[in-house]
């Protein structure tokens, strides 16, 4: 299993939100690249990097500074957060990133998604971020028609390869992910599964480990405790 250090992006700054409020936000640091460089020098093997502006205006708004840190570092970094048109996903993969995540461009233009896997294949992840058992878009703050379950039906049968799944309500909340979501997703699709949210504990890590999921996305924990993420790291090992 691959562990995510997360790097959230708002104002040029490295931050943290609780339940994915932009009114809940706590600044870690000045400079996201700093930052990359802690958790790539601590073993971080994968960065997970959202444009937190982006996802909620609808288009890049941290891009310097996302291209800066991929450029730097050596290791792959992921990126998401307001990637909503073919030419924002070109920019970045040609530009050093080594996998796209798409969000509201998934599920509201579907075609979009098929050009983008078409082209790009494994490079193109998902997120599926839930609220109530339903996905949210535009930054989690609007509401889908859609249900989970049907969305992941959808992004599979698109020849998605990995999905990155996010329960807002454990989000920033140091409680655990929630494990009964994540392993009806482990069973009931073919495709990669990355935890998002509440991944807190060594412990949390070596259960998602029973799962036998792709990856899991660690945050808040980690920026809150330093020495977590080496601990969680050796838990994998």
């Amino acid at each position: 299993m691959i562990l995510f250090p997360a790097i959230d992006i708002q104002n040029g700054k490295c931050v943290r939100l609780v339940q994915g409020d932009f009114a809940q936000e706590t600044i870690y640091n000045e400079s996201p690249l700093e930052v990359g460089k802690k958790w790539s020098d601590q073993g971080a093997v994968w960065l997970h990097v959202v444009d937190l502006d982006g996802a909620k205006a609808g288009q890049s708004k941290n891009r310097d500074a996302i291209i800066e840190l991929v450029s730097t570092l050596q290791i792959p970094v992921q990126v998401g957060g307001g990637i909503r048109s073919f030419e924002a996903i070109e920019d970045y993969l040609e530009n050093g990133v080594a996998r796209v995540i798409l969000g509201t461009s998934a599920i509201n233009d579907p075609e979009l998604l098929a050009k983008a896997v078409a082209r790009y294949g494994r490079k193109i992840a998902v997120s599926v971020d839930a609220k109530n058992g339903k996905p949210t878009i535009a930054g989690w703050t609007e509401d889908s028609d859609l249900d989970v379950t049907t969305l992941v039906k959808r992004l599979e049968d698109a020849g998605v390869a990995t999905i990155i799944y996010t329960d807002i309500a454990k989000d920033g909340m140091l409680s655990g992910p929630n494990f009964q979501e994540l392993q009806q997703l482990q069973q009931n699709t073919n495709m990669d599964v990355i935890a998002s949210g509440g991944v807190t504990t060594v412990k949390d890590i070596e259960r998602l480990l029973t799962e036998e999921l792709y990856g899991a996305i660690v945050g808040k924990a980690i920026y809150e405790n330093e020495t977590r993420f080496e601990e969680m790291m050796e838990g994998i090992k």
